[in-house]
Order: structure tokens, then sequence, then C-alpha cells
């Protein structure tokens, strides 16, 4: 599964994208989010508070009880403001 990461997550994980195969007991985002910290220190400083963290399955925004399935793309962005 493609993960892009943006903005400052994208700076304090240190990659822009990476490809992933998340382990089986993964199934929402809220899941994800849990889990991803756990793959290094660059993540868990960029995923410290999720709250501050957006998700988007497949380019559309999701909650974090929002089931992961067959997508194709995650993406993880800080929230969006508008100008």
């Amino acid at each position: 599964m493609k993960i892009v990461y943006f903005a400052w997550v994208k700076d304090r994980i240190g990659i822009a994208e990476e490809t992933l195969d998340l382990p089986v007991d993964i199934r929402t985002v809220a899941d994800f989010l849990a889990w991803l910290p756990t793959r290094g220190a660059n993540y868990a400083n960029a995923l410290q508070d999720p709250a501050l963290i957006r998700v988007a399955l497949d380019q559309e925004f999701a909650q974090p009880d929002a089931v992961i399935g067959e997508i194709q793309e995650i993406a993880v962005f800080p929230p969006v403001t508008g100008g």
C-alpha cells in the first residue's frame, strides 16, 4: 500500500512516500495511526499528537473509525487551513 506524507509530517518522518504491507490487524484509520509510530523514532515524533493528524484514504478525508479495506493509498498530513 502506498503511504504519502505531507507538510511537517513528511519533514519529521524524513520521506515523502513509501510502500508498506500493513499488518493484518490494521483495520481502521485509528489502528493505522496507533501502529505507524511503532516504526521508529521519526514516526513517533511526527505522530506524537494524533489529534493534529489528518488522513485521507484514496484521496478522501477519513475519520478514525473508517475501514481501510482495499484502498490503494493512505495520505497523512496536518490539518489543512484555507486562505
